[in-house]
Parts: structure tokens; sequence; C-alpha cells
């Protein structure tokens, strides 16, 4: 066979052919122009233009001929950037396909998957030969920003973010290819079009009829000017619950965005049930096609009748290039800490941009400092604002000031600007211990109240000792799709004035917009206590003194996740009598974090890791997870899920398939799961999933059981 002489980057199913120069050229523009956002378009234009110089093998066009033999053509570009002095670059297009590689030690052998040994086999000639791009390439000379040699974890964060200008230009450049069509970028509505439209939105809340929406209203031109007036940097919202912070935080990053030349607003939320009910929020606001809505539960379906809006979102999730979306915390943050390229794409487009962490106090604490490690360095060197907006806001200022001390945090909404205690719509009365059976006899005497509990099995206890019609369980021993479908029914009895009695985890407190006369609250942290009040008159239609929140201490054993935050909590109820005060919130999460440690707020030595190892991606990225996954799902065949489940046994293994089962799936620790395989209860496919087939144990009224036939009792 003769040698190829002409080298192609891709061959389209049509037969149209794209040679290598011009695919580097597409992706070098690219690049270049997402790095322009962090002042490393230099940068850019360097990874764009040399990552694929190891397709200029004869090897690599006899594959892309239709040899199958596989080619490393990544290693090349990678070493030719690391003999320039470009380590940055060289990590970066050396991960560009098979994600970021640990940076391991020269000592590595030539066959290690570390940087080192792939660079040590490219020094040692064990590459397919590539040098016919020497004649077609001109590799820029590429300014390194001086923020990173500050220290390693400068540089990995830098490389990570360099990373994903590279993986969305190759993909997007490769796309235009292959189908002929490069991606529109006028779908969306400008910055400035969206602040008209929340500007039309509110002109109807002027002027304010009622004393709580004039509170309202002056926390929204508060944040608007604060927007407006504000520089760049790291800043604090704390609005009391009910003070209308959605809309007065989006007001705030618009004004901001609009000021400052920033491209987008991303929200970044704990559950995906805050995030279901904010996005909603935001396209009653800004029209559906701005509003990009990226977590588990949610599919954009591009299967059978795909329609265009749709298939814009699915592109969007790929690289967030929308003007608003909305996100949780762990797809935020394990994005930041990842090495795959599918889930690093995006990172690019979180530059320039205002970010919004909402409930900013349920950052996990055994990740607690490597999340604001992550917010600093977007802060400082990726031209991102950084708003903590909550009611209960946390004391992370002693930790921002070590990795940010150039960026104190600024509160937009001083406790001048509104009357808190217009916002104090309730009263709180402590009950002390109450066995189950003495709770439920206070829970039925109330036509309409809320009971929270610390625990899965504490709640299904209680929930059992209620009596009559419109009694109503929730946690995530119910899947889902069965939770929203609960949530409507409450929702609905609440403002019909029908009887509604509900005994729910956790899950309920966060954002959850439900408005009870009467809250009980079982001892918990502070933060927890007054989350729980925010769904007691909510809307400031009764007086205080008649929506009472009462925390009591239950029956039950305190687990040991809940007894540093019961402590501290505990400790500032006996020293405050305003537990809503921002003074006693304070000193909760001063004890809170005091009793924690440091070490215990960084629980995997992440930034240890950074700080002292060579850029250690794939060990990072394998350690960092906000949420322990020691639990298995279990799919529930009931509704909707009966015909999902049924695909998948009849052989389909998509992943839009698993989204959509994901609505059904209930996720339990593994002692539950090994009992429920002993009893039978399960069928195990081969790979793995797990299918409910005994429905007796699943009750439309409190989901999975945890007390099988067999009589072992559960502690979950």
């Amino acid at each position: 066979m003769k040698p190829f002489t002409t080298y192609l980057a891709h061959i389209a199913a049509d037969g149209r052919e794209q040679t290598i120069c011009d695919h580097l050229a597409g992706a070098a523009r690219l690049a270049q122009n997402f790095a322009q956002s962090f002042q490393a378009d230099d940068q850019g234009e360097l990874v764009g233009g040399m990552h694929d110089v190891g397709k200029y093998s004869q090897e690599f066009q006899k594959r892309i001929h239709g040899d199958s033999h596989r080619v490393d053509h990544a290693t090349a570009g990678a070493f030719e950037c690391y003999q320039r002095g470009q380590p940055f670059a060289a990590f970066a297009i050396a991960g560009h396909h098979g994600g970021l590689p640990d940076g391991g030690a020269q000592t590595d052998c030539v066959d290690a998957a570390t940087f080192y040994g792939r660079m040590k086999r490219a020094m040692q000639g064990k590459l397919p030969v590539y040098d016919a791009w020497k004649p077609e390439i001109n590799p820029p000379q590429a300014y390194i920003p001086d923020f990173t040699r500050k220290g390693l974890a400068e540089g990995m964060f830098f490389t990570r973010m360099l990373s994903s200008c590279l993986v969305d230009a190759d993909y997007l450049d490769t796309e235009a290819f292959m189908t002929g069509n490069t991606r529109s970028s006028d779908r969306c509505a400008s910055i400035e079009q969206l602040w008209d439209r929340l500007c039309a939105y509110t002109a109807g809340w002027f002027p304010p009829v009622r004393e709580i929406n004039r509170q309202r209203c002056a926390i929204l031109e508060r944040c608007i000017k604060e927007g407006e007036n504000r520089s760049r940097g790291l800043f604090s919202l704390t609005v009391p619950t009910g003070g209308g912070k959605t809309i007065a935080s989006l007001a705030f990053a618009l004004s901001h965005a609009r000021q400052h030349g920033l491209d987008r607003v991303i929200y970044v939320i704990p559950y995906t049930s805050i995030i279901e009910q904010t996005a909603a929020v935001f396209r009653e606001v800004l029209g559906s096609e701005n509003v990009l809505e990226h977590h588990s539960n949610v599919l954009y379906d591009l299967e059978g009748e795909a329609d265009t809006r749709n298939i814009h979102l699915a592109q969007a999730t790929e690289n967030w290039d929308m003007p608003v979306v909305v996100t949780t915390a762990v797809q935020f943050f394990e994005s930041l800490y990842a090495c795959r390229s599918s889930q690093c794409r995006k990172l690019h487009n979180i530059a320039n941009s205002v970010v919004i962490f909402d409930e900013a106090q349920m950052m996990p604490v055994p990740y607690l400092r490597p999340c604001v490690h992550a917010i600093a360095q977007l802060v400082a060197h990726y031209r991102v604002s950084a708003v903590l907006c909550t009611a209960t806001q946390p004391a992370l200022q002693p930790i921002f000031q070590e990795f940010l001390p150039d960026h104190p945090i600024t509160e937009l909404c001083p406790q001048s600007t509104c009357e808190w205690e217009i916002f104090h719509r309730v009263t709180f009365a402590q009950a002390g211990g109450l066995e189950w059976s003495a709770l439920a006899n206070r829970l039925n005497g109330h036509k309409q109240v809320l009971c929270i509990v610390n625990t899965r099995k504490g709640a299904q206890e209680l929930f059992t000792r209620l009596a009559g019609d419109g009694c109503f369980h929730l946690s995530t021993l119910m899947h889902p799709a069965h939770r929203r479908a609960q949530l409507t029914e409450i929702r609905n009895r609440l403002i019909t004035g029908r009887t509604c009695r509900v005994v729910s985890t956790s899950l309920i407190e966060a954002g959850v917009d439900v408005d009870f006369p009467a809250v009980y609250r079982e001892i918990a942290g502070l933060d927890s206590i007054l989350q729980a009040a925010g769904r007691c008159n909510r809307e400031g239609k009764r007086d205080a003194k008649d929506s009472v929140v009462t925390i009591f201490q239950s029956e039950e054993r305190t687990p040991p996740l809940f007894s540093k935050s019961i402590g501290a909590g505990q400790e500032v109820m006996q020293k405050y009598e305003d537990l809503m005060s921002r003074e006693a919130i304070h000193d909760y999460f001063c004890r809170l974090l005091d009793l924690t440690g440091t070490d215990a707020q960084d629980k995997q030595k992440i930034l240890h890791r950074i700080q002292t190892e060579f850029f250690p991606f794939r060990s990072i990225a394998r350690d960092f997870h906000l949420i322990d996954n020691q639990t298995n799902t279990i799919y529930i065949p009931v509704g909707d899920g009966e015909g999902l489940i049924a695909r998948l046994l009849s052989g389909e293994h998509s992943r839009n398939l698993f989204r959509q089962l994901g609505q059904y799936g209930v996720s339990v620790y593994q002692q539950h799961f090994e009992a429920l395989d002993e009893a039978g209860a399960l069928e195990i496919v081969s790979d793995g999933t797990a299918i409910l087939r005994d429905l007796s144990l699943y009750s439309e009224q409190t989901g999975l059981s945890l007390e099988l036939d067999f009589g072992k009792g559960l502690f979950i």
C-alpha cells in the first residue's frame, strides 16, 4: 500500500473528508475564543491547534480508512507541547479523549498510563511516526498566565479549565463537519433581553399592597442596585425565608451580568426537588428556551419526534451554552474535580458568569474545604461573581479568607434593607421528649400540620399512628414520581383548606414551597429547625403566636450523623431568645465548624493531595463524591415504571432509559438491599440492576417497607 500523503482527521458518512490541518485550525479558533474568558486565549489556540498532530501517522491514516487497530494519537501533541515548556497544554491534550491522567512520577515506566509514563514513551520513540505535521502546522508561542505559577493547585485547576476549552472545541468542530451544520448561537435571548423580561415580570409588584410585599420589594430593589454598583467578587445574600430570594437573586445576577458583560447565570442547588421548583419559576419569567435544567431527573428526549427546543437543550447539557443554567451541587462540584472529558467539557462556560449557590448551608461538611477552594479559584482567576444565597448563612468567611484573602464576602442585603421582624412569622415551643404515640395524638389534633423527623424509619413509625383521611408520608423510600404526586396533593389540600397531616424526613425543608399553620420538628441542627420553620405561616397570613413550631425529642436514638449539629444547636438555643437572628445563626455555624474540625471538612484530603502531588487528576476524581455512594438503587415497577422496566428487561440499556427509570428508583443502604434480596423480593438482572418483584413491600402511602415478612427490622 502506498503511504498516505493527504492526512485526514475525519470522513463523514456521505464521503466528505476533513483534513487534519482544517480540523486543527477550526478547533484552535474555537478553543481560543473559549479560553479568552479567562485570559488564556493563547493557550486555547495552542491546544486546539496541536491536539491531533498524532493523526499525521501512517498508522492513524490506516485506521481512519478502515483498519481496526487502535492508535494513540493524543500523546504526540502532548509531547510536542511538553517539549516546548507548555505543561498545562500538554496535560489537556493528553486527556482530550481518555480523560486527564494522573501526573505520576519521573520514575514511571513507559507502560504506565500516567502523564510521565506517556511522555517517557514518546521520548523513547515508541509512538507511531507523525513528523508530517511539521510542514503544515506552526504552533504559536503561548503565554502562560502568571497565576498558574502560584502553586500546584492553581496549575491543576487551570489545566482542567483549559482541557474543557479543548474538548468542547474538538467536539463542536467535529460535529459541524460530520453533520454539515454549525450549532446556532442565536437561539437564546441576550442578557439584556432577559433583564427586560424580568422587569416586565416584576412590574406588577409595585406599588406593594401588603407589608410583607413591601419588604420583599425592598429586598428586590436592593439586589438590583447592588448588581449594578458592585465590582465582580464574592457575595452573600441573606434573605429571610419568604423574602423572595429566588427572584431577588436572579435580579442581582442579571443586573450584575449586564454591568460587567458576563455571559450567563448558573444556579447551583442542593436538591432536585428545589431545582425543579426554581427552574419552573425561571422558565415562567424568562422563557423555557432560555433556561437549562441539568440534573439526573431531567431528560430531553431525542428519541422519536424530537423537537427543535429539545435538541437545543439536550446539546446544551453537554457544554452549558445557555444564558441560565440550573443544576445540582453534585453536578457542579464533581465536574470541577472530574477527569473525564464529558464531565469537564462544560467547565469553560462557568468562567465569566454569575454563580448563585442556593441554600449554601447545605454544602456537605466532608467536602466543604474543597468546595470553597473551587469557588475561590473561580472568583480569583475566572471572572466569576459567586453568591452564597440562603436564609441561614453559614460561617464560611474564615475558610474563604484562607483561600481568597483579597476578596472579603460582601453582603448584598444588609439587615437595614428590610424589617426582619416582619418575616418572623412563627413562635417556637419546646415539647421535650415525646413517644411516637403521644406525638401522633398531638398531630391528630390538628387539621393541617407538618411533622419532620430525622430518619426514614421514624417517618414510617409515626405515620402508621396517624388517623383519618388526609394523612401523608414523604421520604426517599418513595420513588421521585411518587413523592412529586404526593406533594401536588398536599399543596392542593393546603390551598383548599382540607385536612392535611404530613410526616416527612428533612427532604421537605430546603426550598419546598408549602405553607402549614403548625409544624413539629424533631431536634436537629439550628439550620434544619429554621428551614422547617420556613414551612410554617410562609405567606404571613396568620399571627406569629398562632403559628407554632414545636421542637421535640423522639423516642428514637439520635443518629450519630446529627450529634454535632444537635449539640451546636442546643447551645445556641439556650443562649439566644431570637433563634432567627443573624447573630444566632452565625454563632451556630461557627460552633458547628469548630466541632467538626478542619480535617473533617476534607475527609478525602483532596486539597492536601492537590497541593503536594503532581496533578493527580484521576485519583482525585475517583475520591471526590459529594454523596457517598454506599447505596443500591431498586427500581419499582409501578405506573410508567412498569413499562420502562419491561424495556430494560427486553435488552434496552440506553442512557435515556436509565434517566427515565430514575423517577421510579429508591436508594437503599447495603443492609436493606441484602435483606430484600435474601427474602426473594428482588430480581437482579445481568448488569446488576435490581427490580422489586414483591410489590407487597411497596406501599402507596409510605413507599418501600423497612419491615420484611420474616420479622427483621431495619434501622435506616
